[in-house]
Order: C-alpha cells, then sequence, then structure tokens
C-alpha cells in the first residue's frame, strides 16, 4: 500500500500523530504490535501538563478529558511529618495541571481514529524497515498470516523503548545516554475515594511515596521499593500499612483504603538517544527518551515531540518545506534534556538511596524547605512542574491548514 507517513505505533504518541496529520491532510497508515484492546487498557501515566491539555482541546479530542479530568492548581510536598502545598498556578502565571489517565487519552484517539476510518492494523509482527535514506522509505510487517508492505515519504517511529523504530538506526549513527536508579516503585490501582485535591509527593527515611488519583473513585499510589522486589511479599495488608506509615502527618491525613485492583513494579530509568531522526524516519516518545516518573513528564515529552513533528511535515506538505523536519531533532532534544534533568531532580530529592548518609539526608532536607520557604525555589519547580509552554511555532493546523494559536499562548 502506499501512504505518506507510516506511523508506527498506537500508544498516545502515534495515535496523535495521525490525529493531527489528519487535520493538515495529510495520509498515514498506523501499525501496532499488541491488541487494540490491550492499547485501551493498559493503566500507565497520568498527569497531563497545561500543554498537553491545551492540545488536545485544539486538536478537538478534549471533550470526555473536560468533563471527567481533574484539574490540579498545586501539589503537596510532605517532609518530617508536615505536609507544604505548592502552589502551581499562582506561581506560574494560571498553569494548571490535569488527572486524566493515559489510557483514557488513547481511548479517545482511538474514537477519534475510528470516526475518521484511520488506516491501523493491530497486533501486527515482523516488522521491518528499509530505504531510510533512500527517499523511498517502506515498512514491512505480517498481519493475519500475511505479509505487507507500506511505501511511503516518512517513517514515524512511535513504538517505545523496546520497538524497531531505534533498532533501524545504525549504531555508528546514534549516541545514548542512560543513567539507571537503584530502586524502583511499587504502585497499586485501588478502589477507594480520593481524600485529597492535589497529588502528595512524601520523603520519607523509609522510602518515598506519591499519592495520585484516576478518578473520583479510584486511587493510583506508589511506593518506594527495591528494583527486584517480589510481588509475592506485598500482600494488601502490607502495602496498605507501609502506606499509612509513610505518609503520616501532624494533621493526622491518611489515604483511604479499598481494594486493590492492580499491582506492578516499575524500575527507574534515565534514556535518551541522539539525533531522533535518520534520513526519512523520526523517532518520538518513549522510543526516543526516557524519564523516571517522578516528574510525570513521559506522557508530556512524547506529545511534545508529535506537536512539532506533526507541524513539520505539515509545512513540507503544504509549503514544500523541509526545514523544520530537518531541525525536528535539535528543536525536541532542548525540551528532552530540561524535562530529563527536572525529573532527576525531583527523583534525587524524594527518594532514599541505598547509600544514604547523614549529610545527604540533611542535604535533601534543606532542599525541600527551601523550596517550601522560598517563593523563588518554588516558582522554579512550578514552572517546570507545570511544563514549558509550547513556542508559537508549534501552534497546531485547525481542518483547513492553518495554524491555530495555542490556547496557553492566549491565555497569557
Amino acid at each position: 500500500m502506499r501512504t505518506q507517513v507510516a506511523v508506527i505505533g498506537a500508544g498516545p504518541a502515534g495515535l496523535l500523530l495521525a490525529h493531527l496529520l489528519r487535520l493538515q491532510g495529510v495520509e498515514s497508515v498506523l501499525i501496532e504490535a499488541r491488541s487494540r484492546e490491550h492499547c485501551e487498557n493498559r493503566v500507565r501515566a497520568g498527569v497531563l501538563e497545561q500543554g498537553t491539555v491545551d492540545t488536545l482541546h485544539e486538536a478537538g479530542l478534549g471533550c470526555r478529558m473536560r468533563s471527567e479530568g481533574l484539574v490540579h492548581r498545586g501539589i503537596e510536598l510532605l517532609f518530617e511529618h508536615q505536609r507544604h502545598r505548592v502552589d502551581i498556578a499562582g506561581l506560574t502565571g494560571g498553569r494548571a495541571i490535569t488527572v486524566y489517565g493515559q489510557h483514557e487519552v488513547v481511548r479517545d484517539l482511538l474514537a477519534a481514529a475510528s470516526r475518521e476510518q484511520q488506516k491501523m492494523y493491530f497486533e501486527v509482527s515482523e516488522v521491518a524497515l528499509d530505504g531510510l535514506k533512500t527517499g523511498q522509505p517502506s515498512v514491512q510487517f505480517t498481519h493475519q498470516g500475511v505479509r505487507q508492505q507500506i511505501d511511503c515519504d516518512y517513517i514515524a517511529g512511535c513504538d517505545g523503548f523496546h520497538g524497531v523504530s531505534r533498532a533501524a538506526i545504525p549504531s555508528e549513527v546514534l549516541r545514548t545516554y542512560e543513567r539507571t536508579y537503584p530502586f524502583a516503585w511499587l504502585g497499586i490501582l485501588a478502589d477507594a475515594p480520593i481524600v485529597a485535591d492535589e497529588l502528595i509527593y512524601a520523603h520519607h527515611e523509609r522510602g518515598f511515596a506519591l499519592y495520585s488519583m484516576r478518578s473520583p473513585r479510584v486511587t493510583r499510589l506508589y511506593l518506594q521499593c527495591g528494583i527486584h522486589e517480589d510481588l509475592a511479599l506485598w500482600p494488601d495488608a502490607r502495602i496498605w500499612s507501609e502506606l499509612r506509615t509513610r505518609f503520616a502527618s501532624a494533621d493526622g491525613w491518611t489515604p483511604a483504603q479499598g481494594p486493590i485492583m492492580q499491582k506492578s513494579v516499575t524500575p527507574m530509568r534515565s534514556f535518551v538517544t541522539e539525533p531522533m531522526q535518520y534520513g526519512q524516519l523520526f523517532l518520538a516518545g518513549d522510543a526516543a527518551h526516557i524519564v523516571p516518573p517522578t516528574g510525570a513528564k513521559g506522557m508530556n515529552l512524547a506529545v511534545a515531540d508529535v506537536r512539532v513533528l506533526s507541524g513539520a511535515l505539515g509545512a513540507r506538505y503544504r509549503d514544500n518545506r523541509t526545514d523544520l523536519l530537518e531541525a525536528y531533532s535539535a528543536t525536541c532534544l532542548e525540551r528532552v534534556w530540561r524535562a530529563e534533568h527536572f525529573s532527576l531532580r525531583m527523583t534525587n530529592l524524594l527518594h532514599a538511596t541505598p547509600d544514604e548518609t547523614p549529610f545527604t539526608q540533611r542535604l535533601r532536607l534543606a532542599e525541600l524547605r527551601q523550596i517550601t520557604r522560598s517563593q523563588a525555589a518554588a516558582r522554579v519547580l512550578a514552572e517546570d512542574y507545570a511544563g514549558l509552554p509550547f513556542g508559537m511555532q508549534n501552534a497546531l493546523p485547525d481542518g483547513r491548514g492553518h495554524c491555530l494559536d495555542s490556547v496557553s499562548a492566549r491565555l497569557r
């Protein structure tokens, strides 16, 4: 088959890219190794930056998010048994975050793709990329036992850290930067009502804990644990006991308990690939970079990548411009490294390490106190947490191929 852009991966990056391309009249075909049901139900991130929320609204995808998403204008830091609120909106001129699960974003994107008859193939295998520097790239794959090929102008690799796209770039071309952390997160999804207005990031001598939510009736909580933690050693009673210990505060607040519907262990990693493009192949999202979840930047970075890439591809077909495509990697990496730095800082700030000493513990507490006592220090954290604004050069196109000013820019 023939199309303009072949998109590999039906996560938020791939689906949003295909949607933004459709708005500009650019054709694409999307393939995905997993089933549609898996993509719709895989529970992952749930904190959306202001820019991500604006992007989804501008693209006509925000109806359900507007009614079901939980808008938070701040976060809480809990340490030394005291809760301290960081006023994100007040420190950033009104910017906020929205709690809305990644799987819900994927469902909205898939619903829109079905309405617009987006060509998609799920449960594909044996994916191979060819001709990346010939000007005539192609993607081969097997679907329902039949070998198929997509001939295209460009390929978007949105297939995650373990996908085939990054592996298709010659090793001598890629530079990778990586950091692994000596701990992981034990995450649970609980059928328990939310009892806090905003996310709570807790630093405790026994380890980090995070209180989050997915809906008014479903909470998402995390505990710092060992890298190779055995979930069999964590019955529900032990999990709730440890959560109560790490969230203990002078005002008596404690998370509500309920049946645990899901448990998992998430390793912590920082990873960046440079460049994010090779010939007619462009990487986006986890295929190019991974951040530890402490800063809630993973899906937001993917949306930022796709916003840049969709605009560059639109300019290529609309105005025959190639300069934006040529600058794609450099444009995205500036934001990626800023987010990597913030995520690393948040991780180091809140987690206990195996080589913890009284000296490093005192340094960590000193920084936490500065954030809660200095408006300047709090503003730095708030600006990074709410997310960097998108530049006007990355404004989204409307259905006629013209550019819309971003909502966030108009508000400012």
